[in-house]
């Protein structure tokens, strides 16, 4: 009786093991279908905010641009973005894309054959990563494009002078119903964690987008209580070289070395923030309180804080986030790099460091740079000169062009300080010449907007010039070649001289250049079509699209300006330049614009706007014009647009349905065929807001130096 009820039991497992394993069988997943996507889609076209993507051979090209490393902006291309970091080459291949939130500034740079461009501030952006599905995340099979307008519309009945084209009206008012061509849907919720590095594991839970409409907020960071903790990188002793000056070497400090924990916590946060995604920022929140990655460290500044012993407000007339790169070399030897530490204190006097003014952090280097301390660690120009005065020597060669790039990448952050709403300024101290190249290293941090100044000391003698690695690396570094970005120094025990000179110039934010970006440093001025062919309700999506256009830009007084005039047989004067200093107000003024009605003399807006706009713009702003038609002119356009470009006016043209196409390209500047555009139909003028602020950012990023 006892084997029947083994061997039976034993029976009733073995086909419930059966069962199972044929269950299993059968519930194992298709394998999965990775569609494909051509070589000039871009992140931003696609709503789906995790997919996986085969691109096509033959994607390696200037006309599918980029903007950014590492993390890119929305509007670059997908497959040339992944060929620009690496992930596949131009034969093509699989990636994986991840939507994150809008970043405050995309450094452009060369790499694996892909020249990518500098932007200061988009919406959206994208990592790629090895197209390899993560772990319980389920993946597309067809991608969902965005093919509908940013802007709801309203639909009203056609009046007469309508009858001439087919048209649609828009309610200029109604900005968030539909998705735009750059993934500017409603805007998801969104939660403040760091970006995910490459080869870090993320969550796996499927990503599902919300849609609840949130503005991200701007927090300006304010100096916290906690000085730094002494540099955490080791400096060992060395042997001193000798193709570097020799001068008073006999009696430089080497840097101590400190306890491994410390270095190995340092290590861990460098590693963290490695191939330039080195800015915590904001993402998609697919699954609240979920944190992408951590490092499990804090900042260095954060493992001996210290309490301040007071926080001052400073000089309100000079906030600017200030980086120091000190000179640490053996050629400077002991004397001399005192004197630079009480030059550097002096400076830090009066600056007048403190909240609402200047901040200042430093940079020491020598083979490799350190940080001394950030931006937020000293609040007060008293406690900033005694950190200063207990700085040790780091010793090695004069790497000026490596300690550029340490900046460009890891000083400029939030994280240390950075306030958003200063300009990033560095000043390099050198003591003869460098010891390795610049200029690349300095292009890169002028692409993302940081203020190089060098202070030289004691320049090569006749003699010396064979050991220069690059001449004239000066000129090849500063923002501009005028002479206001550089100072020369006949010696050291001279260094006491140029304190104020180098503060006024420092504090001097009108003239800061490298400041200036293709979003803060225009004055706009919209020319409006406004005859009878165009339509009440046409009217109303042209001034949806002059607004979308507008609300991309950083208005106010001191950045980018807006102004408007409407024309038909006459012209009227909108608003000016001058009229509307932020963002809103601008807005708002735009949506009010009524509609006039009668003909078309665009020639005589074009000298209407010159006179009456551009003629009291700025002389440190870019002129451009953006002029919205929809037929041929009563009169000539090519003679008043040649005065508007020879006063220095960069003009756009955007035609609609009957507009001329030989009067578009006359109107716009050189090359007509990245400054003008057509679409049939004023509904589809929302998708060239994208494409006219990327051409806009172009033309600025090409400017001269000098």
């Amino acid at each position: 009786m006892r084997a029947t009820v083994i061997a039976t039991f034993f029976g009733v497992f073995l086909t419930c093991t059966y069962t199972a394993k044929e269950a299993t069988k059968k519930t194992k997943k298709a394998k999965l279908y990775v569609p494909q996507i051509d070589c000039d889609v871009k992140a931003g076209k696609i709503i789906n905010p995790e997919f996986i993507a085969k691109c096509p051979p033959g994607c390696q090209d200037v006309k599918h641009r980029v903007y950014g490393t590492d993390i890119y902006a929305s509007f670059s291309s997908v497959c040339n973005a992944a060929i620009h970091s690496g992930i596949i080459d131009n034969t093509g291949g699989k990636v994986l894309v991840q939507k994150v939130a809008g970043h405050s500034g995309y450094r452009g740079s060369f790499s694996n054959g892909v020249r990518s461009l500098s932007l200061p501030r988009w919406r959206e952006s994208f990592l790629v990563s090895e197209g390899k599905p993560r772990k319980g995340v389920t993946y597309p099979s067809t991608l969902e494009y965005s093919s509908s307008k940013s802007t709801a519309v309203k639909s009203e009945p056609k009046k007469p002078e309508q009858d001439l084209k087919g048209t649609k009206s828009a309610d200029v008012s109604n900005t968030s119903e539909k998705a735009s061509d750059q993934g500017d849907t409603a805007r998801k919720e969104r939660q403040t964690t760091p970006v995910p590095t490459p080869g870090t594991e993320m969550a796996t839970t499927t990503p599902t987008a919300t849609t609840t409409t949130t503005e991200p907020s701007t927090t300006v960071p304010q100096p916290t209580t906690a000085p730094a903790a002494p540099r955490t990188t080791a400096a060992p002793a060395k042997a001193r070289p000798g193709l570097h000056r020799g001068r008073d070497m006999g009696s430089s400090s080497v840097h101590p070395a400190y306890a491994s924990v410390v270095a190995a916590a340092a290590r861990q946060v460098q590693a963290a923030q490695g191939r330039g995604q080195n800015t915590a920022m904001e993402i998609d929140s697919w699954k609240p309180g979920l944190s992408l990655f951590d490092t499990g460290f804090s900042s260095k500044e954060e493992l001996n804080p210290k309490p301040l012993e007071s926080i001052s407000q400073g000089n309100q007339n000079c906030k600017v986030d200030l980086s120091f790169l000190m000179d640490g070399s053996w050629s400077i030897g002991k004397r001399r790099f005192q004197l630079q530490k009480r030059f550097l204190g002096n400076v830090a006097q009066a600056l007048g460091i403190g909240s609402a003014g200047p901040l200042m952090g430093i940079v020491q280097y020598g083979d490799d740079p350190s940080t001394e301390f950030n931006l937020k660690t000293y609040a007060n120009s008293k406690d900033l000169r005694n950190a200063i005065e207990k700085i040790q020597q780091k010793g090695g060669l004069s790497n000026v062009g490596k300690a550029l790039s340490f900046v460009n990448k890891n000083f400029f952050l939030d994280a240390n300080g950075n306030r958003g709403g200063a300009p990033n300024v560095v000043v390099v101290m050198v003591d003869g010449w460098p010891t390795d190249r610049v200029e690349e290293a300095s292009r890169l941090a002028r692409e993302s907007g940081i203020n190089i100044f060098f202070v030289t000391v004691e320049a090569a003698a006749q003699s010396e010039k064979q050991n220069v690695v690059e001449p004239n690396f000066v000129d090849k570094a500063v923002c501009r070649t005028s002479g206001f970005y550089s100072i020369n120094v006949p010696s050291w025990f001279s260094l006491h001289k140029v304190v104020q000179p180098l503060v006024k110039r420092v504090c001097d934010t009108e003239r800061l250049a490298c400041s200036k970006t293709c979003l803060n440093a225009a004055d706009i001025g919209f020319v409006i079509d406004g005859s009878s062919s165009v339509g009440t309700g046409n009217f109303r999506t042209v001034l949806q699209f002059v607004a979308n256009i507008s609300k991309e830009f950083e208005i106010s007084d001191t950045d980018t300006r807006i102004g408007a005039v409407q024309y038909t047989y006459e012209q009227r004067l909108e608003f000016s330049f001058d009229k509307y200093s932020t963002k809103q107000d601008v807005l708002n003024a735009i949506k009010r614009i009524s509609y006039w009605s009668g003909g078309t003399s665009t020639g005589a807006a074009i000298s209407y706007a010159s006179e009456q706009l551009f003629s009291k713009s700025k002389p440190n702003k870019r002129k451009i014009m953006i002029l919205i038609t929809d037929g041929r002119s009563y009169d000539d356009v090519s003679v008043p647009a040649m005065a508007a470009h020879q006063n220095g006016v960069i003009a756009y043209s955007i035609g609609v349905a009957w507009a001329a196409p030989d009067e578009l390209e006359a109107i716009a500047s050189d090359p007509a065929k990245e400054h003008s555009f057509f679409v049939d139909d004023f509904d589809n003028l929302y998708r060239y807001v994208n494409q006219l602020i990327q051409n806009i950012c172009t033309e600025f990023n090409s400017q001269p130096r000098n």
